[in-house]
């Protein structure tokens, strides 16, 4: 969930319009005429959508998307009208994304006075010499700001409502084409995101498309795609590197002594305080109590009053690959390790080597692989397969990779589950994942299942059988959000289901901030999980955390939403009384953690609870319980502290001051600075 083609230019609009407003219908769009210029959506999985553009008659340019990514479907056409000086003065936006109305409207009078109006915001300034940088719409409408960017060279570009732009352009590479070698050269723009954001020019400096798991590219250059992500992905790894080095260094791996220090006991779920412990060659030396520990010769001395130290964090459902930059911005916010449930072999073999030479700030973790039956419904970037015996192959793959675990997904058909899930075992790997439509929760489980991943999932137990069965489309969502708040938590059908789970010890990674913004949000404020990063994160970013919610259908009100999220909170906290291990995940970009343990919380979970969910539960879940998850002598010194009481309140975990990784000594504002961020978060 929340998955983008490209940071930058594929971001199509996230937010719905209150519930009174209608989204245009898709035969309302805008129709390419014949001979418009053509753009793909394809990952290796396949072609996933379409855009187009052409010249109107009355000299505007027309732009139309139609995408679909494992079912989350968008229809978007855009509009715009250039000045003389190739500034778009009026843009009309219609149509609607897997997340509501996408309608968004930008205009310019006589005066020089600029108006725009989205989902989510709406504002008037004088126009000057900026550029309207709009919230959604087919990425194609950016080559207008490309153009911008290259011309302004380094002094950038100012633009609306706020936040500055620049571009640097890079290498010249050759690709193949239908009408044969074509030059395109890369290019990082920055200014839209916490770090440069990677784009490909044509030998004319105009855009060309953009690279990923999911490319946009030319028709007939879909091939190229995997190729031109790859020596992206080696030049930013070359500019984190650089950075990597300044942190990496001796200087910062000398004892260090943490004193007086409120120290979180993960594997007893509870607060010391008063505590001494000490850092030396990358483990945890000693702990006793505060004052008992001599100061080490040539070490730091860190005073911890005021200060929780605790194992650094684990964040359950990050899909790591393809931003290095995400990497070491996780860390900054206290994650010293992960468990990817879903990553590309080739792509985690690289991160693994690159962070052991000590050439990447990433935390350390595990990961798996997705398997899905070859659909146009499969997971961009999955192992598809047509067989239980591929199946069983692809899992056989996945072990001879050295990986650690397999994802099953929403379109595998359910009888190749347990004979997949049989090799996996039989190899030693976790297996773990979606729930594949036509099946329900508990079915899985017994076919194999490890653990289950998203709590809508879970909730899939008490859906109807017409939502079961279409579980790999939008009604995986849209089933829990209509039934979901009619649901008897208590009853005796769900009451043996929780049983049965904790007996079978299957584990629950809920990712509830995943649903929490597109059930409750209505536009009128940043989501729970962003807004404490909100005065520190570059003002395009805070703009596309801002989101009025998952569209409304067939009758079901906002308030109906919320209560349905209010029952998946619930349904956690029934999980966690019957026994049901809880590993904490956001499947985002690990911003969202701490909103994760505060739901937890709410759940039903204590403070200590929730923070065991996301340290010493998945340490175990990954067997690396032994050398990471805890504070004990003989561990590996993968610690945070934080300024402020966390046992009083878990929130301030957010306030990182100072990062152990691997040993380390990491200064958190110095980490901040280089991910992207210009201060501590609230």
């Amino acid at each position: 969930m929340r998955s983008t083609i490209c940071a930058v230019l594929l971001a199509t609009a996230a937010a719905a319009l209150p519930a009174t407003a209608e989204p245009i219908k898709k035969e309302q769009l805008l129709t390419p005429p014949p001979g418009a210029r053509h753009y793909t959506i394809s990952s290796v999985a396949g072609k996933h959508g379409d855009i187009w553009s052409w010249r109107m008659p009355d000299g505007r340019i027309a732009y139309r998307m139609s995408m679909s990514l494992r079912g989350w479907v968008t229809e978007t056409d855009e509009t715009v009208a250039l000045a003389a000086d190739k500034r778009p003065t009026a843009i009309a936006i219609r149509g609607f994304t897997d997340s509501g109305d996408a309608t968004e409207s930008f205009s310019v009078d006589a005066q020089g006075v600029a108006r725009w109006k989205t989902a989510v915001d709406e504002g008037t300034a004088p126009f000057g010499t900026k550029r309207y940088n709009t919230y959604g719409g087919p990425p194609l409408a950016n080559e207008s700001d490309i153009a911008a960017l290259v011309a302004a060279g380094s002094a950038g570009v100012d633009l609306l409502p706020t936040g500055h732009a620049s571009i640097e352009i890079g290498q010249s590479v050759q690709i193949e084409g239908p009408a044969g070698p074509h030059t395109v050269k890369l290019a990082f723009i920055k200014g839209y995101g916490f770090s440069p954001s990677p784009i490909w020019l044509d030998s004319d400096n105009r855009l060309f498309g953009a690279a990923g798991i999911v490319s946009f590219l030319p028709e007939g250059y879909e091939a190229s795609g995997p190729k031109l992500k790859d020596i992206q992905d080696k030049a930013t790894a070359d500019m984190v590197r650089e950075v990597a080095h300044t942190f990496l260094k001796p200087a910062n791996r000398t004892p260090t002594l943490i004193d007086h220090v409120l120290l979180f006991d993960s594997v007893d779920g509870r607060y010391l305080p008063d505590r001494a412990v000490l850092i030396a060659g990358g483990k945890i030396a000693a702990v006793g109590a505060g004052g008992t520990i001599p100061t080490p010769a040539g070490g730091v001395v860190l005073d911890g009053r005021g200060k929780t130290l605790s194992p650094g964090l684990w964040d359950s459902h990050q899909h790591i690959g393809g931003d290095d930059w995400n990497l070491l911005q996780n860390v900054a916010t206290g994650m010293t390790n992960y468990r990817s449930p879903g990553s590309m072999i080739d792509e985690s073999r690289d991160i693994f080597k690159r962070r052991a030479a000590g050439d990447l700030i990433a935390p350390d973790g595990k990961v798996s692989v997705i398997i899905d039956r070859k659909d146009p419904l499969a997971a961009q970037g999955a192992l598809t397969v047509s067989s239980a015996d591929e199946a069983i192959a692809a899992v056989d793959k996945i072990k001879a990779a050295g990986l650690w675990g397999v994802k099953f997904y929403t379109s595998m058909n359910p009888a190749w589950i347990a004979p997949a899930a049989a090799e996996a075992h039989r190899l030693g790997l976790h297996v773990h994942g979606h729930v594949p439509a036509g099946m329900r929760p508990l079915e899985a489980v017994r076919a194999g299942y490890d653990e289950i991943t998203h709590i809508n999932f879970i909730m899939m137990q008490a859906m109807p059988q017409a939502v079961v069965d279409k579980a790999n489309t939008a009604a995986r969502l849209e089933g829990p959000a209509k039934y979901g708040k009619d649901v008897d938590l208590d009853s005796p059908a769900m009451t043996a289901f929780y049983r049965e789970l904790a007996q079978r010890k299957t584990i629950i990674d809920p990712t509830l901030t995943v649903w929490e913004p597109l059930m409750t949000s209505d536009g009128s404020a940043i989501s729970p999980e962003y807004a404490p990063f909100a005065t520190v994160a570059p003002p395009a970013v805070v703009r596309g955390w801002k989101i009025a919610g998952y569209p409304l259908f067939d009758g079901v009100t906002r308030e109906d939403f919320r209560k349905s999220f209010a029952k998946m909170v619930g349904l956690v906290g029934k999980l966690h009384q019957a026994g049901v291990r809880i590993v904490a995940g956001t499947d985002g970009s690990g911003l969202e953690l701490v909103r994760e343990l505060e739901l937890y919380q709410q759940a039903g979970l204590s403070n200590a609870e929730a923070l065991q969910s996301a340290t010493i539960v998945p340490a175990r879940m990954t067997g690396m319980a032994d050398r990471t998850g805890s504070i004990a002598p003989g561990m590996t010194a993968d610690v945070i502290l934080v300024d402020g009481d966390v046992s009083a309140d878990i929130t301030n975990l957010r306030h990182v001051h100072t990062v152990f990784l691997d040993g380390y000594r990491l200064d958190g504002a110095t980490l901040r600075s280089a991910s992207g961020m210009s201060g501590m978060p609230q």
